[in-house]
Formats: C-alpha cells, structure tokens, sequence
C-alpha cells in the first residue's frame, strides 16, 4: 500500500517548527519517535505528530508534564503531573472557516514547487521560503494552480516575486526547500469568543465517552498561528468565557506562536 505521508513530509512538517526558538525539540523528537514505532496507520500517525506539535507552547506552562500514552482516542493524550493520570484532549480553534480550504489547495501546490526545486538541486534552494500573494488570485481553479505552482517554482528559482507572487523572503534552513505561506498580523483580526464557547459544548458531549481511569481530564483549546485558518489578533468579549460551564476539570485557550495561554476554567 502507498504511504499517504512520506518520512520526508514528516520530516518537513517538524522542521517548521524548529524556525521557533521555543521548540522544546529533546521531548518533541522522542514524542515523534515513540509516535513511529506505534502500530497507528501512517495518516494517524501524521495527525497525532501534528497534534503534539501544537502542544509544544502548553509543555512550556506545565513543564513536569510527561506524556505517557501519544496514541489514544477520547481523550487524545494521557499524561502524568503531580501524581495525577491527567487525559489531554485537544482540539483546534476555526476562525477563518473560508480559509481552511484555500489554505488546504495552497499546501498542495507548495508541495509540488518543492518537488520540483528539490529534484532540480535541493543544495542550492533548500531554505524556508515565506510567501505572500496578490489580493485577487483565484486557487481554486486547476488550471490557474497549475500556473501557480510554476510561477511559485520561478519566484524561488529566481529570487524575486514571478506572477501570483507579491513578495518572497527565504530563512535558512539546513536540510530541504520548505515553502509556506507569509505570516501577516490583521490588527483587527478578532476571535469570537462564541467560537470557543460552541466548541466547548460540543466537546461537553462527548466527556461520557472519555477514558474513565484518568484522574483528571483536560481540554485545551489551540489556535493553530502558523495556520492562516486559524488565526487572530485578539479574542472578542473574553469576559464571556468565564461564563463556561463543563465536566471538564480545565479547559485552556493556547495560541502557539508566541505561547499565550488563557485559563477558562
């Protein structure tokens, strides 16, 4: 059977994140490795590395927490603080829900610019390449991605934006080319607290079902920043928050680019 994630996409998926000096790499390393040597499926095993990704700026507030089980369901992980079975579940906080598939269609056409540079010379173009688009280019049309894809290769190979392209930076990177999209901060750019209280509620329902032998179990709300679905700049009306009712023992906001992190319950 094919695999549906090669160890050279996993590979490229952790080496984004080792851009940010915060990366806790020692236990994310052994997490991934104890991830692999798991009988999961590669696609599970794709998610649950990602999944442990996100949690890296939470093992910065709560560094005495050792995972001890990476690989079940309801809740996602089990870990061990203080002496307490604490279950994890994690979940990830939507604010641009017309953005996630346009940033689904982005990640397969950086994928294939990539294959291209990368069996052309991956010495000379390895490096993380941000970039950043013209306002009205349309993604979703395959023909016009095909030409994206080329002018994406083109901005790279030349060093200068080429067509869809509206600017390019390039960071270092030791190893392979890795081509993301540039992060820009919308001032203005809010998340509903509504957003987070639904989910919770919707998380409520399934606290039944979760493994009963934890002595506590956790949820922990991500606002994935490196993805452009899921960003923000500010939560609106944060003081309803505090409104939230649930079995669960905590519930925590987490952002992970800079680590802030606010306690709801």
């Amino acid at each position: 059977m094919k695999k549906t994630f090669s160890d050279e996409d996993l590979i490229k998926n952790l080496s984004l994140y080792y851009l940010n000096r915060h990366l806790k790499k020692k236990p994310i390393e052994k997490y991934h490795r104890t991830i692999d040597e798991s009988p999961l499926h590669d696609r599970e095993k794709y998610r649950k590395k990602s999944e442990i990704l996100l949690l890296n700026s939470f093992m910065h507030h709560f560094p005495e927490v050792k995972f001890e089980n990476l690989t079940c369901e309801s809740p996602d992980f089990i870990a061990k603080l203080n002496d307490k079975k604490i279950g994890i579940e994690l979940t990830e906080v939507i604010n641009h829900l017309e953005m996630k598939k346009m940033e689904s269609t982005l990640n397969k056409m950086f994928r294939q610019a990539e294959i291209l540079l990368e069996q052309e010379d991956t010495t000379k173009y390895r490096g993380v390449y941000f970039l950043e688009f013209h306002p009205d280019i349309k993604f979703n049309n395959l023909e016009q991605q095909e030409e994206n894809i080329i002018n994406i290769y083109k901005s790279i190979k030349k060093g200068k934006a080429v067509g869809c392209v509206k600017k390019i930076r390039k960071s270092f990177h030791r190893r392979n080319v890795f081509i993301t999209h540039e992060y820009s901060m919308n001032l203005f750019d809010e998340l509903c607290s509504e957003k987070i209280l639904e989910l919770i509620e919707k998380k409520n329902e399934k606290f039944p079902y979760y493994d009963t032998s934890v002595d506590e179990c956790w949820l922990v709300i991500v606002s994935d920043m490196n993805s452009i679905a899921s960003r923000y700049t500010f939560i609106q009306d944060k003081e309803h928050l505090k409104e939230v009712k649930s079995p669960f023992h905590k519930i925590f906001h987490l952002e992970n680019l800079c680590g802030n992190i606010t306690s709801i319950k």
